[in-house]
C-alpha cells in the first residue's frame, strides 16, 4: 500500500493525500487523482519523471504514442516499479489545454493491505475554478544567443524591410 500526497501547483495550498494498491499502474492513479480533485478524468493527461528538485524528466502518456511497437503509456506502468521507494516523486499534468499541474511524492510505503483502496484520507483546500496561469521563463531572459549567432552570420535582421514582400 501507497501514501500519496498530491499537491496542485497554485498560490492557494491544495493537497490531497490518497491510499492506493502498490500493484495499480499509472493509469488507475491518474483516475484517482484527478477524481480527488473534482474532475472526471476524462482528458489527456501525462505523467512526467522527476528528481528530488522536481525537475521534469521522461514523459509517462496516458496511451501508447508510438507508431510502431510498444511504447510506454500509463497502462504498462505499475506503481511500485515506477516509485519503487519513499520519497519518489512524479510530476502529472491533467488536460494539456489547462494545464492543471501537480507534485505527486510517495509519503509511505507497507505491506499492510487495505480493503477499499483507493482512499482520499487528506484533504486540504479548494481547487480554484480555473487553472492557474503557467509563466514559461526562458533559460537566457537576457536575450537569445540564437538570434546573435543569425545576426553575426546573416547580418542583422533589423536591415531588412520584411514589409516590400
Amino acid at each position: 500500500m501507497y501514501k500519496i500526497r498530491v499537491i496542485l501547483d497554485t498560490k492557494e495550498d491544495v493537497i490531497r493525500t490518497l491510499l492506493v494498491d502498490s500493484n495499480i499502474n499509472l493509469e488507475k492513479l491518474h483516475l484517482t487523482i484527478a477524481k480527488s480533485f473534482g474532475f472526471k478524468g476524462q482528458e489527456m493527461a501525462s505523467f512526467y519523471r522527476t528528481d528530488e528538485a522536481w525537475t521534469q524528466g521522461e514523459e509517462i502518456p496516458l496511451f501508447n504514442m508510438e507508431e510502431i511497437g510498444e511504447g510506454i503509456s500509463m497502462q504498462t506502468c505499475i506503481l511500485n516499479t515506477t516509485l519503487p521507494d519513499e520519497n519518489d516523486k512524479l510530476i502529472y499534468v491533467y488536460d494539456f489545454l489547462k494545464m492543471w499541474t501537480f507534485y505527486v511524492d510517495v509519503i509511505e510505503i507497507s505491506s499492510e493491505e487495505k480493503p477499499g483502496l483507493p482512499l482520499i484520507i487528506l484533504t486540504v483546500g479548494e481547487v480554484p475554478a480555473e487553472a492557474p496561469e503557467k509563466e514559461f521563463v526562458s533559460e537566457n531572459p537576457e536575450g537569445n544567443d540564437d538570434i546573435d549567432e543569425i545576426d553575426d552570420e546573416y547580418g542583422s535582421l533589423d536591415d531588412y524591410d520584411f514589409n516590400e514582400y
